[in-house]
């Protein structure tokens, strides 16, 4: 007789980790953009870790987009020169607030197709603490809420990750947010485009499906709220990322909105 081995299922895949692919051009771009942000930096700043937070801006402001506009790569491309600016203007801001805000929305947005599994819930939790802990609880909320607001991942485990106390926090001021509260003001006020429904046709990651439209919707009513709270509450710079994001996506709908009925006429 044959022995024979019970069958295992496979490893679940997890809902937040997305390796950069070189093969497609705008993973190229985001990785040479975010580089050059970076090198910006450095001569602008005149010091790396200035520079790290310039590129990681940049970066995340791509990363984000991606997320919140999955079906157009152009949007991402926009978002990150448009947070290099604003971080050279105004100081790198928050990265740890940046990385919360995506996370959250990747989580809302479904774009990978699979459920949260208990290590994307414990970095859910680590990312909202750390993002309240430097004072950016609108970012840490992203995080903190986003299990709530997925039906395959409803969980509470990240939730205390917002209560975390504040050890740090960005004490800019002046001219210094400018650059911020204005990106982030013109962000909102394209609220009504911004969130209107729009089919979405790309592929999740790891899902034989599409990205589902009501999700990706939700995840851009999330961000729009974070970016209010933000700018209501302090932090604004951490939210560069964010802001840019929501105004390239914003613009490429009002675009789309203003080219269409000119092209029936």
């Amino acid at each position: 007789m044959t022995r024979q081995t019970p069958n295992k299922a496979p490893a679940p895949q997890p809902a937040l980790a997305r390796p950069l692919d070189f093969s497609v051009p705008s993973n190229r771009i985001a990785a040479a953009g975010a580089l050059a942000a970076l090198l910006l930096g450095r001569a602008a700043r005149g010091n790396w870790w200035a520079a790290l937070g310039v590129g990681g801006a940049a970066f995340s402001a791509w990363a984000i987009a991606r997320e919140l506009d999955p079906d157009s790569p152009q949007t991402a491309n926009a978002a990150l020169p448009v947070a290099a600016a604003a971080a050279l203007l105004g100081g790198p801001g928050n990265p740890l607030a940046a990385f919360a805000a995506l996370s959250g929305l990747r989580m809302i947005a479904g774009t990978t197709g699979q459920a949260a599994t208990p290590a994307d819930q414990m970095g859910l939790l680590i990312q909202s603490a750390l993002a309240a802990a430097t004072g950016n609880r609108s970012a840490a909320l992203l995080s903190a809420a986003a299990p709530l607001l997925t039906p395959e991942s409803h969980s509470w485990q990240p939730a205390p990750g917002v209560l975390m106390p504040r050890l740090w926090r960005d004490r800019a001021e002046g001219l210094t947010t400018v650059p911020a509260a204005l990106l982030g003001l013109g962000a909102v006020a394209l609220t009504p485009t911004f969130t209107a429904p729009e089919p979405v046709a790309s592929p999740c990651d790891r899902a034989p499906r599409t990205v589902r439209a009501r999700e990706v919707q939700r995840a851009r009513q999330a961000a729009v709220i974070s970016l209010a709270l933000g700018l209501g509450g302090g932090g604004v710079r951490g939210l560069v990322p964010l802001a840019a994001a929501v105004l390239t996506v914003g613009l490429r709908r009002v675009r789309a909105g203003t080219v269409k009925p000119s092209a029936k006429s």
